[in-house]
């Protein structure tokens, strides 16, 4: 089973009968010791879940998980990871068929595409022209999903705050991109729908889209007998990025793995952090015209009603000014008894930044009040607001990431 996903904070949440059943059937699944008891929770869960979703009924999975969390850790990992699963794939029911395939029928899966830029310069976001989408579908196919897969997808590079934002949301995304895989098509979204995207300095963008499979056969090229996980995500950034470099002008980026949506978008959070400190270095020494070894990094745990995350203060080497800050999120089951700090410190001297100071002592999650950006902490172990120089200042992203 995956690892906890992260919670909100607990909140006051109304019983119904319907939270009572999630958790009942989930409370079930959490105790099974056998596969065949498995399959008879999920089926049930399965079937409950499904309806939720196609009702829009949001607050009710929310409230399930939020009573599960804390209490019943197996249970609120048996339901998060199978309300995922609902979301992002569809096993067919009996009756359904494929167009064009009489007789036949597909499983569908929600797919991720992640990409990993930074730029000094906006990271582009939005509406993706037809020759670049083509291109992109070619090199899917060819070198990521296995031989019988149709796709479809959404003509639009998604920024994080562009993605589905619920369950509910991500259901009905999937559904719509099902239905345009089972008849080899993509999906129209209207920019003008979409939310505003914030410019920093390295984000991530994602492609999004469904893989239709005859039911029960290999989905990716590595479930297949020849294929292998690592040679699919070799050739996927040697050709998929040459086919996705149109996207992203005047960007550095790097191709991640294609994977089903929840794991994909998981994945790209955890290595967008090393990514965002190799990209600030490799921004600082270009900008500033000076080798990693020029500068310093202080370390520092951030504090609201538990740690919510770690802040890098750049200064010079010889300077207490911080000039540039890169927030390091905690993810998933992550705390304060994860060693973070000693992980950050391993990918700064991976590149050669000269100094690493690491703060023991807790500091308060503060913004800039004027500008709403993180402060970060200086070597005195002060929260400040990070200020490049002001000969560099006028090309700097307005947020640094």
């Amino acid at each position: 089973m995956a690892t906890s996903k992260r919670p909100r904070l607990p909140r006051r949440t109304k019983q119904t009968p319907d939270t009572e059943q999630l958790i009942r059937l989930a409370s079930g699944l959490g105790l099974s010791g056998s596969r065949i008891e498995d399959a008879f929770w999920e089926a049930r869960l399965g079937i409950l879940i499904d309806k939720l979703l196609d009702e829009g009924r949001e607050g009710t999975l929310t409230a399930a998980l939020d009573q599960l969390y804390g209490g019943q850790e197996r249970a609120y990992d048996a339901l998060a990871d199978l309300v995922e699963a609902r979301c992002e794939s569809r096993i067919p029911q009996p009756g359904d068929s494929t167009p064009g395939k009489p007789g036949k029928i597909s499983d569908l899966l929600l797919f991720v595409v992640p990409i990993l830029a930074w730029s000094r310069f906006s990271i582009p976001a939005g509406a993706i022209a037809s020759s670049p989408l083509a291109n992109a579908r070619v090199q899917l196919l060819a070198h990521v999903f296995a031989q019988d897969v149709r796709i479809g997808m959404a003509d639009f590079l998604f920024s994080p705050d562009q993605l589905p934002q619920s369950y509910c949301d991500t259901a009905t995304l999937a559904n719509r991109l099902g239905t345009a895989a089972l008849h080899i098509r993509d999906v129209h979204l209207d920019p003008a729908q979409m939310p505003e995207t914030a410019n920093f300095l390295s984000d991530t963008r994602y492609l999004l889209g469904v893989a239709a499979v005859p039911h029960g056969a290999a989905v990716f090229r590595w479930q297949e007998e020849d294929g292998n996980r690592v040679e699919a995500l070799k050739q996927w950034r040697s050709q998929g990025g040459e086919a996705l470099r149109p996207l992203l002008p005047g960007c550095a980026s790097e191709l991640l793995l294609p994977q089903p949506y929840h794991a994909g978008c998981r994945d790209a959070d955890r290595l967008s952090r090393p990514y965002s400190l190799r990209a600030s270095v490799a921004y600082l020494s270009t900008t500033l015209n000076l080798t990693p070894a020029g500068l310093r990094a202080v370390i520092a745990p951030f504090y609201d009603q538990r740690l919510e995350e770690y802040r890098i203060g750049f200064t010079l080497k010889e300077s207490n000014e911080v000039i540039h800050g890169v927030v390091w999120p905690l993810l998933d089951a992550e705390d304060d008894a994860s060693d973070m700090a000693a992980q950050i410190e391993t990918v700064l001297k991976e590149i050669d930044v000269a100094e690493v100071m690491i703060m023991e002592h807790r500091l308060p999650l503060e913004y800039c009040d004027d500008c709403g950006a993180p402060l970060y902490p200086n070597p005195e172990g002060e929260p400040v607001h990070a200020e490049l120089p002001e000969e560099q200042a006028e090309a700097a992203p307005r947020h640094l990431h």
